[in-house]
């Protein structure tokens, strides 16, 4: 009788407190890493060209990490039954094991794999590694929350103690390996600088998100809720990357918070909790309502009266590459072209003044984070896009509309944050950059304004009324 179980790694890339690796190590004398490359279950989301950036560093480090501990990583492209199927047939495994993913195409996909490979004898089994609470666990009168802080009180409510396992030094794999494709085959590099810059910011992997984890954890947790919102600074954990691919867990999160593994009580390490149990919200809610991405939750929403695309064309890419004039916008849609990544309150500045004074629709904007983004993440994006746009669950009402200038003053007031991302503006002051006459804006290269912010805003609120009632 065979002792092997085939553990299909997915976006889990970590040794660590991975469930499915510790339970097919528990259960099975031998265990085959498997990684099927199957981008067509997301449907119109297949990752986006930062996230396959990420995702090739992911597997050469999950390779490397499984091969110094006896463990080759079989890597296959295509449709993820087919080839389980056949590692089963080739191997005589008896199980296959894996990490649960929330977002609907995946949900359908392991349904009908854990169906059919259990029809044919094989013993399917899934695990909870990417949340601490299910989607389908905290729930009122049977149905997903639609406000935020009722949901973060039951969290806390319901609350239990987390624990996680240590890495396993080595594992046993089968004498004879089944062949693959290298990483390279999976072709997920970008083909011009952008993979240069995106390396120049980040350090994909399981050991870089421990450390990142670690810094965050000793020397800025303590003031997360006093410089969270400010984008000069290093005051935000920067391990959303590391959380989507897996390589760090939110259990481990509250650990090294709280190493008792309850709730933390200290200000910031509770704040940073708190943006734990966000992100799971937005998993319940795409959980629950599969067309988040693309339909706006508040069905009134649905008829906005939104510019047309041939109106809005060339504001799109202005945008886009941070040329709307906008100092604060344009600083941060150039720092998510140079890194891949932009600070929360900026993503949030942004996207007001795409869907509010440009009045486009949010799902132009949610498309290109989820190819720039290397937190790209399905839930996170579509609930962030909707929660600004006015038209998701517990958003921002349609008429608070972010001053992109206002914004600034607050959170970059000494123009640090600006002057990093727009040199052209470098040398001046934060209130010089509001009130540059255009004469003085074409000296200086910069962008002359898209739209008048105020005259823009009141657009936005008419655009509004005609949907209120």
């Amino acid at each position: 009788m065979s002792d092997l179980a085939i553990v299909w790694f997915r976006r889990d890339f970590r040794l660590a407190d991975n469930p499915a690796l510790d339970a097919a190590r528990s259960d099975f004398g031998r265990v085959l890493p498997v990684y099927v490359h199957d981008p067509e279950a997301l449907g119109d989301w297949a990752p986006g060209a930062a996230s396959r950036w990420w995702l090739h560093h992911a597997l050469v480090d999950l390779r490397d990490r499984l091969s110094d501990r006896g463990a080759p990583l079989v890597i296959r492209s295509g449709g993820a039954l087919v080839h389980l199927r056949d590692l089963v047939r080739k191997t005589g495994a008896k199980a296959v094991y894996w990490n649960r993913l929330y977002e609907p195409g995946y949900v359908e996909r392991d349904k009908e794999i854990k169906s059919a490979l259990s029809e044919e004898g094989v013993d399917v089994k899934s695990f909870r590694a990417s949340v601490l609470f299910e989607p389908w666990e905290l729930l009122h009168d049977g149905k997903p929350y639609q406000v935020f802080t009722p949901y973060w009180k039951r969290t806390q409510k319901e609350w239990r103690p987390v624990s996680t396992r240590p890495e396993p030094r080595e594992l046993a794999a089968p004498d004879d390996v089944p062949g693959g494709d290298a990483v390279e085959d999976l072709a997920l590099l970008p083909d011009h600088d952008w993979g240069g810059k995106l390396a120049e910011a980040w350090e994909p992997g399981e050991r870089a998100g421990r450390r990142r984890l670690e810094h965050f954890a000793d020397e800025a947790v303590a003031d997360y809720e006093k410089l969270r919102d400010r984008p000069a600074v290093d005051g935000t954990s920067r391990l959303s990357p590391y959380l989507h691919f897996g390589h760090v867990s939110p259990a481990q999160v509250v650990e090294a918070l709280e190493p008792s593994g309850e709730l933390p009580t200290g200000k910031g390490t509770l704040g940073f909790v708190r943006e734990l149990a966000w992100r799971e919200f937005s998993a319940l809610l795409l959980f629950h309502a599969p067309r988040l991405p693309d339909r706006a939750l508040k069905e009134k929403f649905r008829n906005f009266p939104w510019r047309a695309a041939s109106e809005y064309a060339e504001d799109l890419e202005a945008w886009k590459r941070g040329r709307t004039g906008v100092p604060m916008v344009d600083a941060g849609m150039r720092q998510l072209w140079q890194t891949g990544w932009m600070h929360n309150r900026v993503r949030m500045v942004v996207a007001s003044y795409l869907t509010k004074n440009l009045l486009i629709p949010w799902q132009e904007g949610e498309r290109w984070f989820w190819d720039t983004l290397v937190d790209a993440d399905l839930a996170n994006n579509s609930q962030g896009w909707q929660w600004t746009a006015g038209c998701g669950a517990d958003a921002a009402p349609y008429f608070r509309i972010f001053n992109p200038e206002r914004q600034a003053e607050r959170f970059d007031p000494e123009g640090e944050y600006i002057r990093r991302w727009v040199p052209e503006l470098e040398g001046l002051e934060r209130k010089e950059m509001e009130s540059l006459e255009e004469e003085r804006r074409d000296e200086l290269g910069y962008a002359r304004p898209l739209v008048d912010l105020k005259g823009s805003r009141e657009r936005a609120l008419d655009a509004y009324a005609e949907i209120k009632d």
